[in-house]
């Protein structure tokens, strides 16, 4: 049986509940449409994936994320014949066969969509336990899918009069961060009656974050009978270029080594910042990983671990990048252990943190 109780829309209006999440305006006509239940919207941003590992699919996906001009910044003139003509024409080959690599072949979907899934799980699950208050909490990706804009959609159909838009990435970057709330602002733009939003700043120093990456250390170097001698902290690099024009990503990406390096207890040189993923010709953030720790390997380093604290969840950049390519610069020079410290993904620890930053976020909204 239904409550009877009024309930309110976001503008105070009293709406008698018709069925679940659905009523009428107290003073409305007859032929008003039906108005859904006011209720807050958690919605968790993360990069992106194909569709799938195929040539097209990957091409959509590629032309989607590089002509993004927050990624690659170059006047469109210079840089969208190179895309469109060289790049899309190679690289969704090689792209794809790195995808197939480390694909999720049961769901048939890329490893990111399924850690999301869980990790949106896990935190509808934690937020229900720990806030009051009718919480909806929903993932979105900014390239590939599920969209942005059809997840705000959904959430503004299913009576969310205020979101919170949290982009999954513990540091601030340009083209990470940013681009995910412009494409959360655009989505928000179509909306005929907007809702409220607040999006979720940076966490790279939280505390419950930093020792949440300190465990997972901890826990990997327990099974292990001989340690590591050095631990590399690889960050998803970006040209150098971003950082002297303002980009603060650089500088949050330090803070989070020397934050868990004092967590850990170690000293300076057990714990060391390096970028990946470089791509062109241009100088991006050093050292580069794949160079460096060919470099420790050839200066006498035999046992060597590796953690992504950018990531939030393991994707293409860590299954494939780091665990094959940068594993394989390690022991062709010399290296003889290398180990792969995987991303917090859903951990109990890593949920429990992110479900604090939510709560945070929350306050005015929530009672």
């Amino acid at each position: 049986m239904l409550d009877a109780k009024p309930q309110t829309t976001s503008a105070g209006c009293p709406v008698h509940m018709d069925q679940p999440g659905e009523g009428r305006l107290e003073f409305a006509q007859a032929d008003h449409p039906p108005v859904p239940q006011a209720k807050i919207g958690v919605l968790i941003a993360n990069l992106g994936t194909p569709d799938n590992y195929d040539y097209w699919s990957m091409r959509r996906y590629l032309n989607e994320f590089l002509s993004d001009k927050r990624v690659v910044d170059y006047p469109a003139y210079l840089w969208q014949p190179l895309l469109q003509l060289i790049i899309l024409t190679k690289r969704p080959f090689t792209s794809g066969a790195n995808y197939k690599s480390i694909w999720n072949h049961e769901k048939n979907e890329s490893p990111l969509l399924t850690i999301t899934k869980d990790q949106t799980a896990a935190l509808a699950d934690q937020i229900a336990k720990r806030i009051d208050g009718d919480i909806m909490v929903d993932f979105c990706m900014r390239y590939g899918n599920p969209s942005t804009k059809s997840k705000v959609d959904e959430m503004v159909k299913a009576g969310c009069d205020r979101i919170l838009f949290f982009p999954l990435y513990p540091h601030y970057a340009g083209a990470t961060s940013a681009t995910a709330c412009d494409q959360f602002f655009r989505a928000l733009m179509e909306q005929k009656w907007q809702p409220s939003a607040r999006t979720v700043a940076p966490y790279f120093d939280h505390p419950a974050y930093i020792k949440s990456l300190a465990d997972s250390v901890r826990h990997a170097y327990d099974a292990m009978d001989e340690k590591p001698e050095v631990l590399v902290a690889s960050y998803h690099g970006m040209p150098k270029r971003y950082l002297l024009e303002g980009d603060p990503y650089h500088c949050q990406c330090q803070k989070t080594t020397r934050l868990l390096r004092e967590e850990l207890g170690w000293e300076e040189d057990k714990v060391q910042s390096t970028f990946q993923s470089v791509f062109g010709r241009e100088e991006w953030l050093r050292p580069y990983t794949v160079d460096h720790v060919a470099d420790l390997a050839r200066q006498g380093v035999k046992r060597l671990a590796v953690i992504a604290p950018a990531f939030s969840a393991d994707c293409i950049e860590t299954l494939e990048e780091i665990n094959e390519e940068i594993r394989e610069s390690f022991e062709d020079a010399g290296g003889e252990q290398f180990t792969y410290i995987p991303c917090l993904n859903d951990d109990a620890s890593h949920i429990a943190a992110l479900t604090d930053v939510i709560e945070a976020n929350l306050q005015g909204w929530t009672a």
